[in-house]
């Protein structure tokens, strides 16, 4: 049985409600068609957010087969998914009253053999009847053989039809073949871009002054030609790298709307005026903090870019941020008074030295180094000031060229020799801390780590 053979009006409000997938809904009318034999067991996958169980829900819910769906994240051990199982079969039944009003619940269900058993007594009377399990894959304490033998009901009950809803199945995860699997691809480009931009959102929340002449005909012309373009932009880039699935790009798409909308409400742009608009707001594209989830609300719902992500940094991460700090503003002569474990108490206390001519105090006055430019230092120098500042050894598991890697991707460490080379890590090269680790950020970098920098800083 096809899609075409389907009601008009079940076609329509199925394709309108889930676009892109005409070829899925086509193989559920096959598989599951109420007058035609339907397999015994169907397995339907795909990635997060590629609606594969909104869709077999919608189609269950409009056609004409009676069904249970059970949510496997919501059971915690393989007992309470049976006794699940269980009661959603008999409250499906007990809601049309199949079986009359006086039976009782079935109780409770501790294994296989009394699921299969309460299921026959359940459904004897019976043409077809379609079991759900979504997410049966994350179930917690499973045993390995939970999904072969849920698999195989259908021999035993040839009224059921099990429908086993999971991401990535493994190869022969049923130990049987002949078993149909219908797929759910991953959204493209297009298909996200038209399925989010077929509700834009409005402009304006407030409606303009009376004197601009613009009426909500007006506005809903404008905001159904920039949305789609704001939303193509949004996936360009953010989503295209970091975002896959449908759900993060169309949440990333309503946290930027507000944010990017905000000059065409102040009247420094006009609604068409999209590429201005985005050469205006490129700072929204390159924030990835609006593809984190947060409970903490930011103002205008805009994911803002903090002063300083010293913070989220890795552990040891920061240990190397302020040693590349000490590098490049202690000079190389005193490292051996600074950062040798035998020399620690010949270290002059701060503001204690005194001239050598007639025992007066120094009357020029130098520049704090923390003021001055940051000087180059060697991969090797920087190791050996972190190994010697670290409280403890090393974890042997941690890949301290990675950690390298990432400062210099954030810009916190760039290059200052070597240039020519494409490997960053050249051991001939020479690096310096970026422009924007100053000494308060690493001053707070260090009491997060409960290390004093002030003891370990030249004058």
């Amino acid at each position: 049985m096809g899609l075409s053979m389907l009601p008009d009006e079940l076609l329509l409000s199925l394709s309108d409600q889930w676009p892109c997938r005409d070829g899925q809904l086509k193989q559920l009318a096959a598989l599951l068609s109420p007058t035609l034999p339907s397999p015994s067991t169907l397995v339907v996958y795909g990635p997060r957010a590629s609606g594969k169980s909104g869709i077999v829900k919608s189609y269950l819910k409009n056609s004409a087969l009676d069904h249970a769906i059970v949510r496997c994240r919501e059971c915690v051990t393989g007992r309470h998914l049976l006794e699940k199982i269980i009661g959603e079969v008999f409250d499906a039944l007990h809601s049309q009253h199949v079986n009359g009003d006086t039976e009782s619940h079935p109780g409770r269900c501790e294994n296989l053999s009394s699921l299969s058993v309460h299921l026959q007594r359940l459904l004897e009377k019976r043409d077809k009847f379609v079991l759900v399990l979504d997410g049966v894959d994350k179930q917690r304490e499973a045993p390995p053989t939970l999904l072969p033998a849920l698999a195989r009901l259908g021999e035993v009950i040839p009224q059921l039809t099990l429908i086993l809803i999971v991401r990535n199945p493994p190869p022969r995860f049923l130990h049987q073949p002949g078993v149909p699997h219908l797929q759910f691809p991953p959204y493209g480009r297009t298909q996200s871009i038209h399925i989010v931009s077929r509700k834009p959102p409005d402009i304006f929340l407030e409606a303009p002054p009376d004197d601009m002449d613009y009426d909500d005909e007006t506005h809903e012309e404008d905001k159904a030609w920039l949305w789609p373009r704001f939303c193509a932009a949004v996936w360009d880039a953010l989503a295209q790298n970091a975002a896959r699935d449908l759900a993060a790009f169309q949440d990333a798409c309503h946290k930027l709307w507000r944010p990017f909308v905000a000059p065409v409400i102040k009247g420094d742009f006009g609604t068409r005026d999209f590429s201005r608009l985005v050469v205006a707001q490129r700072r929204l594209f390159q924030d990835e903090n609006v593809l984190l989830d947060s409970i903490i609300s930011t103002p205008n719902g805009a994911a803002t870019l903090s002063k300083s992500k010293t913070h989220e940094l890795p552990y040891y991460a920061k240990w190397l941020l302020v040693a590349a700090y000490l590098a490049s503003f202690n000079p190389t002569k005193l490292d051996a008074l600074y950062f040798m474990k035998s020399t620690e108490k010949k270290r002059r206390k701060k503001g204690g030295g005194v001239s050598r001519s007639g025992g007066r105090p120094s009357q020029v006055r130098k520049i704090p180094r923390h003021l001055l430019a940051a000087s180059a230092f060697t991969l090797d120098r920087l190791l050996a000031i972190m190994h010697a500042i670290l409280p403890d050894d090393i974890r042997t598991t941690i890949d301290i060229y990675k950690q390298i890697a990432t400062l210099s991707s954030l810009r916190l460490l760039v290059r200052a020799g070597g240039i020519g080379s494409s490997d960053p890590l050249e051991p001939g090269g020479k690096w310096r801390v970026g422009p924007m680790v100053t000494w308060e950020h690493v001053q707070s970098i260090a009491r997060n780590i409960d290390f004093n920098l002030t003891d370990y800083v030249a004058d």
